[in-house]
């Protein structure tokens, strides 16, 4: 009886023993959260997407999402891993105030955690993430809410430029965080019709004078219902209400409008902004109208195109490989303009 109890409690104590001591391929392997960011980031520097220069995680975890790379131990050392080749740079190739493509490699950024408003901005969100995944970061993004009033936002920028980052300020027409619906106040006609034109110069000047580098984005994620900005509260499939009748409305008034801040800008001696266009690699709804291309303000206005890139926020969503996601959507965001392309958000929950 003894000789056969030693056997099976030595090999239970081995079991033991290995269970608790799992290399980082180990871990990696039981998490899909794990395997879906290695996966990611191999996809990107196996070159299947070469127009991606610049990548920027969205680290956050609101209403409990569990959307930060540190969500668990497995999905954190497998981000620290993949982020660590030199595919991933971190030295910005400025020119005259623009942001160009690195000489090599692909840009990495983040959202590094500024509250759930996405604007509460400090230096040690920045400090923090880097020290999390032992990786600089080329820019810090975030929100400029609009509120009740549009302001350039200084604090945050010099805070972000004071840790040696580019700040990126996303420009969002938008009274509160109500998703679904149109905005009481900002609708796209009124900034074409010119309702907002003195705090937007106001909003240029300051940035002008700001003399920083600053990346700047209007209108996130337009082709996706959930902000107010979307064709669908503009117009949506209409054609006779607003400018060329062979367009659809709603998303004519969202790239003009843009075309007007930007005008705005440039009039205002604003040159020091690098300008992107941000859309969803899953926008709703699946209309002819909600297509990207119709909300492009052209290659003269834009010089960057981005992209949002999410697996599944929930448990019940589909799982779907990033570069899954990505490869449906790359060939319609390569035909826009001879752009580069920045993966401006990607992430994904802990996955059971």
């Amino acid at each position: 009886m003894v000789q056969r109890i030693l056997p099976i409690a030595f090999a239970f104590l081995i079991i033991s023993f290995f269970s608790c001591h799992k290399t980082k391929d180990d871990a990696v392997s039981g998490n899909k959260k794990a395997q879906w960011i290695e996966k990611a980031f191999a996809s990107l520097e196996q070159d299947r997407f070469p127009k991606v220069k610049a990548i920027s995680w969205w680290h956050e975890n609101f209403d409990h999402s569990l959307l930060k790379v540190n969500s668990s131990p497995s999905s954190l050392n497998a981000y620290k891993k993949a982020v660590h080749s030199s595919t991933f740079v971190t030295d910005a190739n400025i020119l005259s105030y623009k942001l160009l493509t690195p000489d090599s490699g692909i840009y990495h950024s983040a959202f590094p955690d500024f509250g759930g408003t996405e604007d509460s901005v400090t230096a040690g969100k920045i400090t923090g993430f880097e020290t999390l995944v032992n990786k600089e970061i080329v820019w810090a993004y975030f929100s400029n809410n609009w509120y009740d009033s549009i302001c350039f936002p200084s604090q945050a920028v010099n805070i972000i430029h004071s840790t040696g980052k580019i700040p990126f300020i996303r420009m969002m027409p938008r009274s509160d965080f109500t998703e679904g619906g149109p905005d009481p106040n900002y609708s796209m006609q009124k900034i074409i019709d010119g309702d907002f034109d003195t705090a937007l110069m106001q909003w240029a000047i300051d940035a002008k004078n700001s003399g920083i580098s600053l990346l700047v984005e209007f209108g996130t994620e337009v082709n996706g219902n959930w902000f107010p900005w979307n064709g669908q509260y503009n117009g949506a499939g209409e054609t006779a209400g607003y400018g060329d009748i062979s367009l659809f409305d709603g998303a004519e008034r969202f790239r003009d409008a843009y075309r007007h801040i930007i005008d705005i800008c440039n009039a205002n001696g604003a040159d020091n902004i690098t300008w992107f266009f941000h859309v969803d690699a899953s926008g709703e709804p699946e209309a002819g109208w909600n297509k990207i291309e119709n909300y492009y303000p052209g290659d003269d206005y834009i010089d960057w195109i981005g992209v949002s890139v999410y697996g599944p926020q929930e448990n019940e969503d589909e799982y779907r490989e990033f570069s899954e996601i990505l490869g449906d959507i790359y060939p319609e965001l390569c035909a826009l303009g001879d752009k580069p392309l920045a993966i401006l958000e990607f992430a994904i929950t802990e996955v059971k």
